[in-house]
């Protein structure tokens, strides 16, 4: 049996992997400046996460929803403390896109209005409703077109914001804390306060999807937490397990629930429980989030320096270094060459930088060194090889 063909790979085997490193099976040791689309956030195969995982499967590494589970709690009081939404309720599931269906639904049931704000170059996931608000048309199929009403608006754009939130059948207004797929575009203070305020004066739901940007990767526990504004839910997932398959909401409060209004079975089992408490952790011992802005604002300060850099995109470790010229030759480069690994974007001019929030000056200082290395023999007439 072969696999259904729909993931370019590399050619390349990952068997071992430790904090920022990755090995192949010809030993071939590689820098994860990507962590598998910003999965990997205490580093690779963490002691105490390993520990932690392999202590709950010797005792039950599963049961359904149908019984208590006081890990979920557990993890419930561990994320308070750091995400400081210590009112809200939270709700475990199994990824962003998961997350982001729920988050939705919740909208709708608890406005009763049907009619989504999203903005352009969004990506929210790729089931029927998080589809229907990721502003990716290419990895839509005919089915998932126009399920609700959907109304795409450019970040940042006060006027067509204001307009759009005229309508009276909005039930919620969805974005990125940092637009992750889209190219690494955020929201810009005033903007994204005039937006919480209309959500507040007109009831709309006020969804930050902060599945890639969350989790201290931008430097705070929420990406959005840096214009000192609230969502009313909050979608999380990526980092959320370090690479074990984990999604969540925190809701507010005046959203209520009942018996049978979301439903999930994998979603906050005792392993996924397991290994978000022992993220949770590192992230405070460890002081990541701290981590996260430091070495970002260092590596920021490097690639400004770099030749042929139009800009620098985002915050903390999830950056995103753009061209004039398409970035693939250069990501292959880096790759084939140097063994690092950066990440693609919807925008071809763009490398994403998605490293785990562990990484360390000493780890890092070598990619600005490398990829200015590249540039000064880069032939801009090839960049399309």
């Amino acid at each position: 049996m072969k696999m259904f063909n729909v993931y370019p790979h590399y050619p390349i085997n990952i068997v071992k992997s430790k904090g920022v490193y990755l090995w192949d099976d010809k030993n071939r040791k590689y820098l994860d400046l990507y962590g598998g689309h910003g999965v990997i956030s205490i580093g690779h195969s963490h002691p105490d996460y390993v520990a932690a995982i392999k202590n709950q499967i010797q005792k039950i590494g599963f049961y359904s929803n149908s019984i208590q589970i006081p890990l979920q709690q557990e993890f419930a009081d561990q994320l308070s403390q750091l995400s400081s939404y210590n009112t809200y309720r939270l709700f475990l599931c199994n990824s962003g896109s998961e997350a982001n269906e729920n988050a939705i639904k919740l909208a709708s049931f608890h406005t009763g209005k049907t009619k989504v704000i999203a903005f352009k170059n969004s990506f929210h996931g790729r089931t029927a409703a998080s589809l229907n608000v990721t502003n990716q048309p290419n990895i839509s199929a005919p089915i998932n077109e126009n399920q609700f009403d959907v109304e795409f608006i450019e970040l940042n754009h006060h006027k067509q914001m204001q307009e759009a939130m005229k309508d009276e059948n909005i039930c919620a207004v969805i974005l990125e804390g940092i637009q992750g797929v889209g190219g690494l575009d955020k929201p810009s203070k005033p903007f994204i306060k005039e937006l919480s305020e209309l959500c507040i004066e007109k009831g709309i739901v006020l969804i930050l999807d902060e599945v890639q940007s969350g989790y201290g990767r931008s430097g705070k526990f929420f990406a959005h937490q840096h214009y000192g504004i609230k969502a009313d839910i909050i979608t999380m997932a990526k980092g959320m397990g370090n690479g074990f398959p984990i999604g969540g909401l925190l809701i507010n409060p005046v959203i209520k629930s009942r018996y049978g209004m979301l439903g999930t079975t994998f979603g906050g089992n005792h392993l996924a429980c397991a290994a978000g408490i022992s993220v949770l952790k590192q992230i405070k011992s460890a002081a990541l989030m701290n981590n996260a802005k430091q070495i970002g604002k260092i590596l920021i300060e490097a690639l400004q320096k770099l030749p042929d850099v139009k800009n620098i995109k985002g915050t903390g470790l999830m950056l995103g270094v753009e061209f004039d010229f398409p970035a693939k030759p250069i990501r292959n480069q880096l790759l084939n060459d140097y063994g690092i690994f950066t990440g693609a974007s919807a925008n071809p001019n763009l490398l994403r930088i998605l490293p785990p929030l562990s990484i360390t000056y000493d780890e890092i200082k070598i990619f600005p060194e490398v990829l200015s290395r590249i540039l000064k023999t880069f032939k801009k007439d090839d960049d399309e090889a």
